[in-house]
């Protein structure tokens, strides 16, 4: 086999290298900069000249070794190469090649276009390892514009009576994203320093980002009336969210399909906003990669592969550490 399923995670051993292993390795490939994937303890680093930035922020001094999107490295007897994965800035999936046969590493992926990630391209391959956050055919993701306007009108609703808008969305890729669909004209758009941070990063990189005032300690809410507030979820019911009051509490996330999750989050409303592909965006990029030998990862596995058989597929599903969109804990943060 090109890969092998090791306890640190995904190996080959044509190149001696994992790819997004979760426990200490000698030599890393990692497909994006989310914590699950992007872990601490390797000895060496490869991932995008996109990704690298923040996982030097997050990870702080490692070795990390930078690819562009499609170029090819050959480390020991495998051919590598990373392709555009959607999912946030930076995220890719990992091609690799040995002796002819070809297997690809998704990481998380999303097949629908947003402002701010390199647009998924699907590679093709002999074998396939997918996410399947989502993979249950409730879960179908609403435009852009849709999105979009949903959140503003609700913001705008919220500073016509003169509430804060106070919106749940993870501080690397989930909160940006929501940025580039927010109406800055509404009112001020003010952000959690996990996400201020983050922010400026992806700036320094050249990506458009609309104007944020960071919440510090001085910062007066009084000052900014209506404004939008962006932080992690896990903030949401912090001292530092009772700064504003009075307050509409929201969460950004693809688990908002579900009904009962909104209550269960305790939030007054619920965003369908997902990094992730939904169901028929894993369905449509599997298809694509032509490949006949599907792994499904995180999410509902056994249903996903259960399914993917009934189509012809040659699936099984792997146990992971990976998260995904976790619904209860920072697991992406």
């Amino acid at each position: 086999m090109v890969l092998q399923f090791k306890p640190q995670g995904i190996y080959c051993p044509a190149g001696d290298f994992h790819i997004d292993p979760w426990r200490p390795v000698d030599r890393a490939l990692i497909t994006h900069g989310h914590a699950d994937h992007a872990r601490p303890g390797h000895r060496r680093y490869l991932a995008t000249d996109i990704a690298g930035p923040v996982m030097r922020h997050r990870l702080g001094e490692i070795d990390l070794d930078s690819i562009r999107y499609g170029e090819e490295r050959r480390i020991g007897g495998a051919t590598v190469s990373f392709h555009p994965a959607g999912h946030i800035p930076g995220s890719a999936q990992v091609r690799v090649e040995v002796g002819g046969e070809i297997w690809v590493v998704s990481g998380d992926y999303k097949t629908v276009p947003d402002a701010l990630s390199t647009p998924f391209e699907p590679v093709k391959c002999h074998s396939f390892i997918t996410e399947c956050t989502f993979g249950l055919p409730v879960f179908t993701w609403p435009s852009e514009t849709d999105a979009a306007r949903e959140i503003n009108a609700w913001w705008a609703a919220n500073a016509a009576a003169g509430r804060f808008s106070l919106l749940g969305a993870y501080s690397l890729g989930k909160a940006q994203r929501v940025m580039s669909l927010l109406d800055a004209d509404i009112a001020p758009i003010l952000t959690h320093g996990a996400v201020e941070n983050t922010n400026d990063i992806l700036r320094a990189q050249g990506f458009d980002l609309p104007r944020t005032l960071h919440v510090t300690p001085d910062l007066k809410p009084k000052d900014h009336p209506g404004a939008m507030v962006i932080a992690p979820p896990g903030a949401l019911g912090s001292e530092w969210a009772r700064r504003f009051r009075p307050a509409s509490t929201g969460f950004a996330s693809g688990w908002m399909r579900m009904r009962g999750v909104r209550r269960r989050r305790s939030v007054d409303r619920g965003f369908v906003v997902s990094d992730h592909a939904d169901w028929a965006g894993l369905n449509v990029a599997i298809k694509a990669t032509g490949a006949e030998n599907i792994y499904a990862t995180h999410g509902y596995t056994d249903i996903f592969a259960r399914w993917l058989r009934s189509e012809g597929y040659n699936a099984e599903a792997l146990k992971t550490e990976f998260t995904g969109e976790a619904l209860d804990a920072e697991g992406a943060e």
